[in-house]
């Protein structure tokens, strides 16, 4: 299991005073500023966030403490949030886990073939989208993070069944 978790994304600056869009990726979406300090992907950077407005579904604008305009800001585009797994909500069931639990589990097909690895969870807007790197290398391959396409999760057993697409000619 992962030791930190993405919580969130800085988005573009949003007005003169350094004020930031966040994007939230918490099932709710505003306790991203319940968690305390914030860090960096690479743990250099920490961030206190201040103030927090909602603007749409899991999109707010910010603001962070030391981030007093919008040069400031516009330097922090695109930086993703981490905080330390101990300091989120446990899991309730076996059916509840965190997208970064996902990355490395073997995907299977339904059969129990071997197909390769979760190297990766992306969240586009329309729908989470799991991204599986093959066995024997290649482009990686992706499929909607959905209960047709990704039937089963084992996170005990290291494993999710991946149904693919059936591929045109």
């Amino acid at each position: 299991m992962a030791a930190r978790i993405c919580v969130a994304q800085i988005g573009a600056a949003h007005g003169i005073r350094g004020e930031v869009r966040l994007r939230s990726f918490t099932e709710n979406p505003g306790a991203v500023a319940s968690y305390g300090s914030l860090e960096s992907e690479d743990g250099k950077r920490h961030f206190e966030i201040e103030a927090l407005r909602p603007i749409k579904e899991g999109i707010f604008v910010a603001r962070l403490a030391g981030v007093k305009d919008r040069n400031a800001a516009e330097r922090l585009t695109n930086i993703k949030l981490y905080v330390p797994r101990d300091r989120l909500p446990p899991t309730e069931d076996a059916e509840t886990f965190y997208h970064a639990d996902l990355v490395g589990l073997a995907a299977v097909s339904p059969d129990g073939v071997a197909l390769g690895k979760v190297s990766a969870i992306h969240r586009y807007g329309a729908g989470d989208l799991v991204e599986i790197m093959p066995l024997e290398g290649g482009e990686t391959f992706m499929v909607p993070f959905s209960n047709e396409a990704v039937p089963t999760i084992d996170i005990p057993g290291g494993r999710i069944v991946v149904v693919r697409p059936i591929e045109s000619e």
